[in-house]
């Protein structure tokens, strides 16, 4: 798996409590490098109001990074689940085989994601794919 752990050009990263984003404002790609830490409803709200002041409060493609951290409450998985269309176009998840079909087993279990998601284990297709979305 090609895995780019650095924004382009090694710009910073505007650090997080559960990940580290960088916004590629020429693109409209938000990228997410997510942190192995309990996602809980207070982080998801924070994250959120984070995500919006970096977006300008715009709805964006996410492009993330994923990382192996503990399974969230059922409170925590709904309210992360009900929050993505007020956030995201779409997501793109770049892991390791396995890890993203899992993640989205836990959080869309009965029902369907509510906005396009796919796994990838390169992040040039991820980006490619999230074009549409932007």
């Amino acid at each position: 798996m090609r895995e780019k752990r650095y924004p382009p050009n090694n710009l910073p990263l505007i650090k997080g409590e559960i990940a580290d984003y960088y916004y590629d404002q020429h693109t409209g790609i938000l990228y997410s490098y997510s942190k192995s830490i309990l996602r809980t409803v207070e982080n998801i709200s924070n994250n959120i109001k984070l995500v919006k002041e970096i977006t300008g409060n715009k709805k964006v493609p996410l492009l993330i990074y994923l990382t192996n951290s503990p399974v969230p409450d059922k409170a925590t998985r709904k309210f992360s689940t009900e929050q993505l269309p007020h956030v995201y176009t779409a997501m793109a998840m770049v892991s390791k085989p396995g890890l993203a079909k899992l993640i989205m087993n836990i959080l869309f279990k009965l029902k369907a994601p509510p906005i396009p998601m796919k796994s990838f284990s390169n992040d040039e297709e991820a980006k490619v794919w999230l074009q549409q979305y932007a």
